[in-house]
């Protein structure tokens, strides 16, 4: 990912509304599934994503001491989000956006860390943090072929849930 035409402080507003987004959507989606291990799951990232958002901050408060955080309508650095209208959209289609975003985030902040070569300890952790949205990238793809078994299970079976 080429962030040379952003500033520092466009990439850190970026990662933070990033961070908040998809905090945002994994909290909704834990609300709105009833299997206990999937809402778990979902929880679980969405707290991931909330240390994510608080590192970021302390980064941009100590590089930008001054300023008042405020985050952009759009970001300007292209990442994908994820959207869904109603409730009707399978949840695979979902987890099918939110890989793609994790793909984005975990090129966006090994692009990042690129931008701290004399601070070893952030430039550290936001490797990590690539590494981990890697690890949500997987977790997810794992949820959505166990997701999409079962919708496809239903297709072939309606009523197989009938009285259960």
């Amino acid at each position: 990912m080429q962030l040379e035409s952003f500033t520092l402080e466009e990439l850190l507003l970026t990662a933070l509304k990033s961070e908040i987004e998809s905090r945002d959507i994994y909290k909704k989606i834990s609300m709105a599934v009833s299997n206990a291990l999937l809402k778990d799951r979902f929880e679980f990232l969405a707290g991931e994503e909330e240390k994510h958002r608080e590192f970021i901050e302390h980064i941009y408060k100590g590089k930008f001491p001054d300023r008042e955080i405020k985050l952009p309508d759009k970001t300007p650095v292209p990442l994908p989000e994820v959207k869904f209208e109603t409730e009707d959209v399978p949840l695979s289609e979902i987890l099918d956006q939110s890989m793609k975003a994790e793909l984005a985030a975990h090129d966006f902040y090994k692009a990042l860390a690129e931008k701290f070569p004399e601070d070893r300890e952030v430039r550290k952790t936001l490797l990590f943090f690539s590494s981990m949205e890697m690890g949500h990238y997987q977790l997810l793809k794992l949820e959505r072929e166990n997701i999409e078994r079962f919708e496809e299970w239903e297709e072939f079976n309606p009523m197989v849930h009938i009285g259960a």
